[in-house]
């Protein structure tokens, strides 16, 4: 039998944040550090209690969906005794909207990417782009997720998050407040955060919209950080 640790990736929901192709960047990362990997397209499996419970990592892309209720608690049955959960974007913090006890897990819930000027909106996904800075917190500079990286620069998706003070912000970005915008003032979000729950860990990063932000150095390091982490 083998003594590798187990890693759990459950990958599907919008095809736009490319699940299949961002997770493969990850997985041998995964590998290479001791884990046997098992990859499946669907939540069901976090309904089999009795696998979930030799799990020590799950890497979520599921963006949007839905989560069945037996899915769900199984999900965070596995948390709480000690099962890792990590992800990055809307592939963990636009999952399963309709699933509020979801939402409590995670800790900060997607809410917009406000964009560029909204008229016209006539280019594509890329009239959501607007340059921004991932500012690394005091916290983060002496956590072991990112510690050492510097503030660093994406031109892609902003998210405006939803959060609560339960989670611990290592990095942040500011949502500029722009003579169009109908907020009046610049307004701070966590970009890269931990959670603990139970025994478990969990880790999110909201950069990753598409696989080139995921390669960028800094977002990559700290997810392959991030994961290993928050594994068992």
């Amino acid at each position: 039998m083998s003594t590798n640790k187990t890693a759990l990736v459950v990958r599907g929901g919008w095809e736009g944040h490319r699940p299949v192709e961002a997770t493969e960047l990850f997985i041998p990362h995964l590998k290479a550090n001791g884990y046997d990997v098992r990859v499946e397209e669907s939540t069901a499996v976090y309904a089999d209690g009795a696998y979930m419970a030799g799990v020590d990592l799950v890497l979520q892309s599921v963006t949007m969906s839905t989560i069945e209720a037996d899915e769900f608690l199984g999900l965070r049955a596995a948390v709480e005794a000690g099962t890792g959960f990590a992800g990055w974007h809307g592939g963990i913090v636009d999952s399963f909207r309709n699933t509020n006890d979801y939402l409590h897990l995670v800790g900060g819930q997607f809410g917009c990417h406000p964009g560029k000027h909204p008229f016209p909106h006539n280019n594509g996904p890329t009239d959501e782009f607007v340059p921004y800075t991932v500012e690394i917190n005091e916290a983060g500079k002496k956590h072991p997720i990112t510690a050492g990286i510097d503030d660093f620069d994406l031109v892609t998706e902003q998210y405006w998050v939803l959060a609560d003070s339960y989670i611990n912000v290592l990095a942040t970005t500011t949502q500029k407040r722009r003579d169009f915008d109908p907020w009046h003032r610049e307004v701070v979000h966590p970009a890269v955060w931990t959670r603990e729950w139970g025994r478990g860990r969990i880790f999110v990063a909201t950069p990753g919209h598409s696989l080139d932000v995921l390669q960028h150095s800094s977002v990559k390091t700290i997810i392959e950080r991030g994961m290993l982490w928050a594994s068992r």
